[in-house]
C-alpha cells in the first residue's frame, strides 16, 4: 500500500494561492489539499468542491492535528506572524516568494523552524522553467564556456497604478519579481561580492518601486537582473554569454498562462513553449545561430521535492540557507538604492 498522502492547508486563495499553489498541490502525487483558509468560500468550493474551507481563521485551520503542511499564499506583510503560528503548530511551512518582507524577519521564521526541527521553504517555482532548465543544461554541457555576462529580464506593461497590495507602499517589483530572478541567478552562480542596486517609481501616481535594475559582481562575471512595469517591449527574458557562446530567450515561461487558462499541470501541451531560445557559436570565425527547443517544464516538481523532503528526508528543493541568501541580496539591493552605492556581501 502506497502511505497516506500528506494533507495540506493552503492559506489564502488569491491569485497566487489560487492559480499556482491549488492546483500544483493537487496534482502531485502524495499531497492532499485538506483545508484552504479564506473568506471567500464560494470561490474555493468553485474549484474544490471537497475541500474544507476555514474563514479566515489561520490558528484554528493549524490546530487540526491531520495537517502536515501549510502553504502560505497571502500578502508578503502577513508571511512572518503566519509561518510562525504554522511553526508553533508542529507544522511544516511552505512560504510563497518572498520569504518575508525584510531579512530579520526572514532569519527569524529560519531560527523558529530549526527549534521546531520543522522544514520550511520558500516556493521558487521558476526553478522549473524551462527556458532555465535549458540554460542550465547549456551550461553544464560546456556550450557557453566560461560566464561572463548574464542578463535576465522580467518586464511588463502596466502603466497603471492598480488599487492592490502589490503596488502599496512598502510593497513592489524588487519583493514581487526580484525574489525569481535572483534566485536563479544565485543557483547559476552563487554569493556576488558586492551589488548595486537603481530602484525607481515610473508610474505616474505610483508610491511602490515599479523598476528595478540590479548589477551583481562577482570577480569575472557580471549579472545583470532588470524588471519594469512601464515596457512595452516585453519580449527577452535572458541574454546570456559566455567565452564559447551566447544563449538569447525571448518570451516567459508558458506555465503561468497555462495555469491562468485553468490547464491542469501535467495534461497534454502544459507546459509547452513554442518559442525556441537561440544558441550562438563562432564557427570559422562566423557567428552561427542554432534554436534550442525548451526543456520539458512542470513546477509540480517543487512541490514533489517538498513532498520528499518531508516523507523521506530528501534534500529540500529550496533550502531555508539558499532563501535567506536571496533575502540577503534583496536587503542589499534596498540599502543600495538607498545609499546610492555598491554594497558588499
Amino acid at each position: 500500500m502506497s502511505p497516506a498522502p500528506l494533507k495540506v492547508a493552503l492559506v489564502g486563495y488569491g491569485f497566487v494561492g489560487k492559480t499556482f499553489h491549488a492546483p500544483l498541490i493537487a496534482a502531485t502525487p502524495g499531497l492532499e489539499l485538506h483545508t484552504v483558509v479564506s473568506s471567500d468560500a464560494a470561490k474555493v468550493r468553485a474549484d474544490f468542491p471537497e475541500v474544507a474551507v476555514v474563514n479566515a481563521d489561520l490558528v484554528r485551520a493549524v490546530a487540526d492535528p491531520a495537517i502536515d503542511l501549510v502553504v502560505i499564499a497571502t500578502p508578503d506583510a502577513l508571511h512572518a506572524s503566519q509561518a510562525h503560528v504554522a511553526l508553533d503548530a508542529g507544522k511544516h511551512v511552505v512560504i510563497d516568494k518572498p520569504f518575508a518582507v525584510t531579512l530579520d524577519e526572514a532569519r527569524a521564521i529560519a531560527d523558529h523552524a530549526s527549534r521546531a526541527k520543522r522544514l520550511v521553504s520558500v516556493f521558487q517555482n521558476r526553478r522549473w522553467d524551462g527556458d532555465f532548465l535549458t540554460l542550465q543544461a547549456l551550461i553544464e554541457r560546456g556550450h557557453l564556456g566560461e560566464i561572463v555576462q548574464y542578463e535576465s529580464h522580467f518586464d511588463r506593461f502596466r502603466p497603471l497604478v492598480r488599487d492592490r497590495w502589490r503596488e502599496k507602499l512598502g510593497a513592489g517589483v524588487l519583493l514581487d519579481l526580484g525574489p525569481h530572478l535572483i534566485d536563479q541567478a544565485l543557483v547559476l552562480f552563487g554569493r556576488p561580492k558586492a551589488i548595486y542596486a537603481d530602484i525607481a517609481v515610473q508610474k505616474e501616481g505610483g508610491v511602490a518601486g515599479d523598476y528595478f535594475h540590479l548589477l551583481l559582481r562577482y570577480p569575472r562575471l557580471r549579472v545583470l537582473l532588470h524588471a519594469s512595469q512601464m515596457t512595452q517591449a516585453t519580449n527577452l527574458r535572458m541574454a546570456v554569454h559566455g567565452t564559447k557562446g551566447s544563449f538569447i530567450k525571448s518570451g516567459l515561461d508558458a506555465q503561468e498562462d497555462h495555469l491562468k487558462a485553468g490547464m491542469k499541470p501535467g495534461e497534454p501541451g502544459y507546459g509547452d513553449d513554442p518559442r525556441p531560445g537561440v544558441l550562438i557559436q563562432l564557427e570559422d570565425d562566423e557567428p552561427v545561430s542554432t534554436a534550442v527547443q525548451p526543456l520539458p517544464a512542470d513546477y509540480r516538481a517543487y512541490y514533489a521535492g517538498i513532498r520528499d523532503a518531508i516523507t523521506s528526508g530528501a534534500p529540500s528543493p529550496v533550502p531555508v540557507e539558499e532563501a535567506l541568501l536571496v533575502m540577503e541580496v534583496i536587503d542589499a539591493a534596498q540599502r543600495s538604492a538607498a545609499e546610492r552605492r555598491e554594497i558588499a556581501l
